[in-house]
């Protein structure tokens, strides 16, 4: 019975090990991602049942115990750590962007590989590259548009396509398998096989260098990552906040909001808000502060060491050359991870090749109770006791955790579903879909946004018709109630995501024309999006906006001036607002001033161009009337009324609480110029 059990254990791990570089198809609406957590996920309960149910049966716990365990646990510690004590919403941990399930699991992968034999762990390198040369085979058709024709999801008919989600990570991860495969090859000695996995090898070849080509720079796919300078100012002053464990796993995003520097805005990606450092051991940093990064240090610094103990020892050439190309893989895999961010894939091999260049000791644990002549069923039990003992806390764990995944998996279905239905403008079971997403797992903020936005376009398209019935009205503020509410729980979930607070200015700005008193609450939601996300020139474009909509042209030339002296001076959207803002203030020349700036700023040759050229002649000319909307250009809005009379927001319909945090204020705001947030309305503040 052991014995099966063992082989058992083993092919939960080597059929896991194929599946992850392949999947695309998922039933969530991240392939990419969620579906290889899925995959990790239930493998590393499945193999800790089996386990369990061997343990029990044989009374006896052997563990492979390797030199590499102590700081590999200490990685795996931070991340749940952070996970539990530091991220706010824990579903972006654990589910999406999933950094901490993945870590994790990919950690104990590493523990479970190591209680394999020798031989099952040349399996493990074999299995990684069949699949690998699958995923490049499909790399290469995808590049030759042979899949086009195919009854295949739109994304993965691209030329451009990927499975594991981008050229760069293809590239490395097909790199580091590379090595191993080549001593895979020169090794077999069955003619027929060395020649299949010289096909695979040749496959890997081919995908390998069509990656590199494609993230050479010029090329539409070349990646763009933050500056290391810019990636090492974020991690500072996030260990300034949580020097131990971190800003939390996934969190990257709240991190780079609130502290990348002023000087991000000059460069031509300030738009960008990166989820993820310039490489993995920043990333890492940031997320989960100096724990973790103590574990990765202690981990390289081992591995280095033992490596040069092992080449000037000669113990490789005894080990063979598998042992040699596993080397190279996971050095490749260690400098890769200095230059540029891991995916999932990237650091699960990164962990399966750390076990393959693992020497380990095996110690067994006896965990049989003193035997008695007697054999009853009660007596066998009593015998294993201290095996079911050391079992039980593992089983509870893994029950909790599938029963609590069967929900999260649903949910997840549901939001794929409604986000489908939106190509159909199915609106009913958009609505439908969304909420049982939502009733089956509460804590994503992601659907709550969305949530959010549907019943505010639903809203907008009422609040067009010429006339309303009061159950027309009714309808009305229960769409409007709806949208506030679920803006309130994506802020509630996640209250240090500047996103999140801006989704709730967004709202509010949205409803400015049906209910009273929603231009003060956006305001308060903009201040406290401004606060988190201090150099995005966008939210005070929005703030703008509000005052300007509200007649208050003070405040909104304040606030646009704020924009165009001090955090993105080149920005021709805010230099736009505040022309209009001068004008409606009967400042004429200042207002020419800034549409002749806009001038400078847009391309000669596009409808802004157009746009910005006719509101200087009106200004020239002493015009009253607006420069014309459509184009990307546009001023500010004033409040229409579109319901008459508005209607009345709910008790309970205010932002929530803000929570305490402090940034260093720009340098030419003043006490009117409080930070703003970004906004979405009927009618959008302009964007060159």
């Amino acid at each position: 019975m052991e014995k099966i059990l063992k082989e058992v254990e083993k092919y939960i791990l080597l059929v896991a090990l194929f599946l992850l570089p392949l999947p695309v198809f998922s039933i969530s609406s991240n392939p990419f991602i969620v579906t290889k957590i899925q995959i990790l996920f239930y493998a590393v309960l499945l193999y800790l049942t089996v386990r369990c149910v061997r343990i029990i049966t044989s009374a006896k716990f052997e563990i492979s115990i390797s030199n590499y365990d102590v700081p590999a646990l200490l990685i795996l510690i931070s991340y749940l750590l952070s996970t539990i004590l530091r991220t706010p919403n824990k579903m972006e941990a654990i589910l999406l962007p999933g950094v901490a399930t993945s870590i994790i699991c990919a950690v104990l992968l590493f523990f479970f590989i190591n209680q394999l034999g020798g031989e099952a762990k040349n399996l493990v390198t074999k299995v990684l590259f069949a699949s690998s040369a699958i995923l490049s085979l499909w790399m290469i058709l995808a590049a030759l548009g042979l899949l086009s024709q195919l009854p295949l999801p739109a994304y993965a008919k691209a030329k451009t396509f990927a499975p594991e989600g981008g050229y760069l990570p293809s590239a490395v991860f097909l790199g580091a398998i590379l090595s191993s495969g080549i001593g895979i090859i020169i090794s077999e000695k069955k003619i027929v096989e060395k020649i299949l996995w010289g096909l695979c090898g040749f496959l890997v070849s081919i995908s390998l260098i069509l990656s590199v080509v494609n993230i050479l720079p010029g090329n539409p796919s070349s990646p763009k990552f933050p500056g290391i300078g810019l990636s090492w100012a974020v991690a500072v002053d996030s260990l300034k906040v949580s020097p131990v464990l971190g800003i939390g796993p996934g969190n990257y995003v709240t991190a780079f909001s609130r502290f990348r520097p002023p000087s991000y805005n000059a460069t031509s990606l300030w738009s960008i808000k990166y989820a993820t450092a310039n490489n993995f051991y920043l990333t890492l940093l940031t997320e989960v502060g100096l724990l973790g990064f103590l574990g990765i240090v202690l981990l390289l610094y081992r591995i280095l060491k033992h490596s040069q103990v092992d080449l000037k020892e000669k113990k490789l050439v005894n080990w063979g050359l598998a042992s040699i190309t596993n080397l190279i893989s996971l050095l490749i895999l260690v400098v890769s991870m200095a230059l540029f961010p891991a995916t999932i894939l990237i650091t699960l091999l990164f962990f399966v090749m750390l076990s393959l260049n693992t020497q380990t000791k095996k110690a067994v644990l006896n965990l049989m109770a003193e035997s008695h002549e007697d054999k009853s069923l009660g007596s066998k039990i009593s015998t294993r006791f201290p095996a079911i003992l050391l079992s039980l806390p593992i089983v509870i764990l893994v029950i909790v955790l599938f029963s609590k995944s069967v929900n999260i998996v649903k949910a997840e279905y549901n939001f794929k579903k409604a986000i489908d239905a939106t190509s159909k403008n199915d609106t009913k079971e958009i609505y439908d879909r969304m909420r049982t997403a939502i009733n089956l797992n509460p804590l994503v903020d992601r659907y709550r946004s969305s949530f959010s936005r549907i019943n505010l376009i639903l809203a907008n398209s009422m609040a067009q018709k010429k006339e309303l019935s009061e159950d027309d009205k009714n309808t009305l503020t229960q769409l409007v109630q709806v949208a506030i509410t679920e803006a309130k729980a994506a802020v509630a979930l996640n209250p240090l995501r500047a996103d999140n607070w801006a989704l709730l200015g967004d709202t509010y700005r949205s409803i400015m024309p049906l209910a009273k008193g929603s231009e003060e609450f956006a305001i308060q939601s903009y201040r406290q999006a401004i606060i988190l996300d201090p150099i995005n020139p966008e939210l005070r474009i929005a703030l703008g906006g509000v005052y300007f909509a509200k007649k208050d042209y003070d405040s909104a030339i304040n606030i646009f001036k704020t924009v165009t002296e001090s955090i993105k001076r080149d920005h021709p959207n805010a230099h736009y607002n505040l022309a209009f803002a001068y004008k409606e203030k009967g400042m004429l020349d200042e207002a020419i001033n800034e549409m002749t700036v806009v001038l400078s700023l847009v391309d000669k040759n596009s409808k802004d161009f157009e746009t910005a050229q006719k509101a200087l002649n009106d200004l020239s000319s002493k015009k009253k009337e607006a420069a014309p909307t459509g184009n990307q250009l546009v001023p500010p809005q004033e409040d229409q009324k579109i319901v008459n009379p508005p209607v009345e927001l709910p008790e309970g319909s205010e932002p929530p609480a803000t929570p305490s945090v402090s940034v260093t204020p720009t340098p030419s705001e003043t006490q009117t110029s409080v930070t703003p947030s970004q906004t979405a309305t009927p009618s959008p503040s302009p964007t060159p």
